[in-house]
């Protein structure tokens, strides 16, 4: 890093940026997705009242601990029980869906609530690749045609002209200014992103290896367009937080337990925490899970505090969005109260 780079990164305070939330409305053990979908509007309501930005919902399939895959109608019931908080998607995985779908869902939810929905879009499936074939009724599941998918979508947003119409017209949608987001993993969406211009949300809570590289390629071939003049980047993080930071360890082992059962080829809902995680792995998959997961941010507020404090001075992100997937719904609710009051004070 040049003296320039890390004289700019220390003149970025927490503060200064806005905060968001992630959430992937989760199914507890002994719990249901009924029961998931009150928690994530209680959360959303807390969230918007403690000033976070926006509130994104994660298309995933096939998942027993995932409650969000109809990722559109569960961002309209959030956004119905919320007045202000911008509600979107984190994201939906476009090469699942027909584009014209995609624009007359997100043209209704921008009618029915104008000014607070957002669009990010991924290309991963969301699944494994036999949920994806039986979601795009063909054998391609490796989300080559997303950049042709991406502009046929966004001809949908553009207003009528009997010109230029090709006879195909998403109503609602057309002639709509939503804000589309691209999402990524790796350097893929964010050259994309860079290059048609577009804000760009990196998932630093599941991918941090690539997270620096990604945000690089992103500002390197950033090209201003009508939506941006600069780039804007929002990197993803998990957050889980407590009163003490043996008490925000002992919880973040549910979040290590999914990824666990992940890499054992288990499906299950969210699992209770844990005393004794390490006599429930080997060696091989603490490495591989902690590989993943090593940028979570897991402890009191004055860790959490110093911890996003130095994510921010290594990424200089525009906007952070959070991920807090714990056990006990008064749990998440407190980690995020714990964010919010962090995020707001002065000593830094």
């Amino acid at each position: 890093m040049s003296q320039t780079e890390s004289s700019q990164t220390r003149s970025k305070k927490l503060r200064e940026i806005p905060l968001s939330v992630l959430d992937l409305s989760p199914i507890v053990e002994g719990g249901s997705p009924a029961e998931s979908f009150r928690n994530s509007l209680d959360l959303a309501r807390h969230a918007e009242a403690w000033g976070f930005t926006r509130y994104w919902l994660a298309e995933h399939h096939g998942m027993p601990s995932v409650a969000s895959s109809a990722t559109a109608v569960l961002i309209g019931y959030i956004a119905a029980g919320t007045s202000k908080i911008r509600v979107g998607s984190g994201g939906i995985m476009l090469p699942n869906h027909a584009p014209l779908v995609i624009a007359e869902q997100f043209g209704t939810l921008e009618s029915l609530y104008p000014g607070r929905i957002d669009l990010g879009l991924g290309r991963a499936p969301g699944t494994d690749q036999k949920t994806a074939r039986a979601l795009r009724r063909h054998a391609k599941v490796g989300g080559a045609d997303f950049p042709e998918l991406l502009t046929e979508l966004r001809s949908y947003f553009q207003p009528y002209s009997p010109e230029t119409s090709t006879g195909i017209r998403a109503i609602p949608g057309e002639g709509m200014s939503i804000p589309i987001w691209l999402l990524g993993s790796s350097d893929f969406s964010a050259q994309l992103a860079g290059m048609l211009g577009l804000p760009f949300a990196f998932a630093g809570h599941f991918s941090p290896d690539y997270t620096l590289p990604a945000l690089q390629v992103y500002r390197k071939h950033f090209r201003p367009s009508e939506v941006l003049d600069k780039p804007y980047a929002m990197v993803g993080v998990n957050v889980i937080a407590a009163d003490t930071d043996e008490r925000a360890r002992y919880l973040s082992t549910s979040h290590y337990l999914s990824f666990l059962n992940a890499v054992r080829g288990e499906r299950k809902p969210l699992q209770p925490p844990v005393e004794d995680l390490d006599s429930m792995w080997n060696d091989f998959e603490k490495f591989t899970v902690m590989s993943q997961l090593r940028a979570s941010i897991i402890g009191s507020p004055a860790t959490v505090r110093q911890k996003l404090q130095e994510l921010l001075d290594a990424t200089q992100a525009d906007e952070l969005i959070i991920n807090t997937p714990m056990y006990r719904h008064e749990d998440r609710i407190r980690s995020y109260e714990i964010v919010a009051q962090v995020w707001k004070s002065e000593d830094e």
